[in-house]
């Protein structure tokens, strides 16, 4: 069984120091979705959402949250950014939502791209929320992620 990083000999949680830990290229994908009723899908299609464009609002929300996981997210660091990428794509059953991030530096940037989708999704629920009370976010999940120590998967 692996070792859990997040936790000193006692048990304690601690920020890893990633100080030994080489610089590379790193990137990250996630995905996720907003369940909705054909009727909001088709607000959001013809741009006639009471609270305006949601889908720009959403990929900025997205790209924001990015920028700011280490203060919303406890014990990661704060990275410098070199990518972040929020694509939300209008489906017959709601709003697909995939996220990439990217680094050069010494940890991974799932949480990064995996708060970008959450932070899009929780935007999405927050406009729409006045037309459909019953939005669903749904499989927010890490799919890909390259560079590190522990080197290239894929999820999906």
């Amino acid at each position: 069984m692996k070792k859990l990083t997040h936790v000193d000999e006692k048990g304690r949680a601690r920020m890893v120091d990633v100080g030994g830990k080489p610089v590379s290229e790193r990137r990250a994908k996630a995905r996720g979705s907003v369940k909705l009723s054909p009727e909001t899908v088709a607000l959001v299609r013809d741009g006639k959402t009471p609270k305006g464009d949601v889908l720009a609002v959403a990929r900025v929300a997205g790209i924001m949250a990015a920028k700011r996981t280490s203060e919303i997210i406890p014990l990661t660091h704060p990275l410098p950014l070199t990518h972040v990428g929020v694509e939300l794509v209008v489906e017959d059953g709601g709003i697909a939502i995939e996220a990439t991030a990217a680094t050069t530096g010494q940890t991974g940037v799932e949480m990064e791209a995996l708060t970008a989708v959450a932070a899009a999704a929780l935007t999405l629920y927050d406009m729409l929320k006045a037309v459909e009370r019953g939005a669903r976010i749904t499989d927010v999940r890490l799919v890909e992620k390259t560079g590190g120590t522990s080197g290239d998967v894929k999820l999906e």
